[in-house]
């Protein structure tokens, strides 16, 4: 058994309900506008094949191009180089560039907890979970660190205090982590809400939350409503559900399923874009589907001003 850092305290799933942080407060207000460029571009390339996909000369100079952003002090650029250290770059002998260096990783991490980041506190409670790059192996210290970071604002940690609050049976506190995490934009909670309110028969919220869901960059949203726009899928549903959908004027479509299925495969690829402009491209009904040029039409547009977190 370890002692708790302090600053921390022990996670306790029948205590209270922590208050909803977010984590853009955690981070500075302003950003260099060319280290943020050098960043941007480089993790666009990396999100744009698959790893086996990229030459080892595109992976040197990714890693090279966010490093070099991560050491003028973008931490967007740190929180990549992060993760490259603990996953590694290039999957095959002709293009592996970079090998896995955990210690180097937390390292990176512990700087963003120094900085109070709520990245940092959740990606540093998973080395503790999991023991490794010189964190301790101790789950009280992990959910110590989760506690924390879900108060400042960490989607990630929000989502796994939700599901330690559903496994005890307060569904109360899991909804209300979830919600937390789903009003940040966090693809995986407005999913899981997407997923509850199925369930429930509650269809036109869940098919809000997948739309947002999608906005948000969630593959498996943009999934759910292929599905619920697929033909075969439709004949698969009861007569009530059908009936349901028809009210909400959700009929099948192969206009729609195609276009979700374009965002889905585009998500699989690179889940970090922001549809920020789906509901001018992709609507739901029952307003009419505008011109379709490709998937770019729904992508966030580059910031008109200074870059933020």
């Amino acid at each position: 058994m370890h002692t708790i850092p302090a600053g921390l305290r022990a996670f306790d799933v029948n205590g209270p309900i922590p208050t909803c942080g977010r984590w853009k407060d955690t981070m500075p207000q302003t950003r260099d506008a060319s280290a943020y460029r050098l960043y941007i571009n480089a993790r666009n390339l990396w999100r744009s094949k698959i790893a086996w996909q990229l030459t080892r000369q595109e992976f040197l100079g990714i890693f090279h191009d966010v490093q070099t952003a991560a050491n003028q002090g973008d931490w967007g650029a740190r929180a990549l180089t992060a993760h490259f250290y603990r996953s590694g770059l290039g999957p095959l002998e002709s293009n592996h560039t970079l090998d896995i260096d955990l210690d180097k990783s937390v390292e990176i991490v512990r700087t963003a907890v120094a900085a109070g980041q709520a990245w940092g506190y959740y990606d540093l409670g998973v080395a503790h979970e999991h023991g490794y790059g010189g964190a301790a192996y101790d789950k009280n210290i992990a959910w110590a660190y989760y506690l924390k970071a879900a108060e400042l604002g960490s989607p990630e940690a929000q989502m796994a205090l939700a599901g330690a609050y559903l496994k005890a049976g307060r569904r109360d506190a899991d909804a209300a982590m979830v919600m937390c995490s789903y009003k940040q934009g966090h693809g995986p909670a407005a999913y899981k809400l997407g997923i509850r309110a199925e369930i429930l028969k509650d269809f036109a919220a869940a098919v809000r939350y997948h739309q947002a869901g999608t906005r948000f960059g969630s593959k498996n949203s943009a999934v759910s409503l292929r599905m619920m726009f697929d033909i075969r899928e439709w004949d698969l549903r009861d007569k009530q559900d059908q009936a349901a959908f028809k009210e909400l004027q959700i009929l099948p479509d192969p206009e729609r399923e195609h276009r979700y299925d374009q965002l889905a495969d585009a998500l699989d690829l690179n889940p970090d874009l922001k549809l920020s402009r789906l509901d001018q491209v992709l609507p739901l009904p029952p307003a009419e589907l505008p011109a379709w040029q490709s998937i770019n039409d729904a992508i966030e547009p580059e910031p008109a001003g200074p870059p933020t977190y």
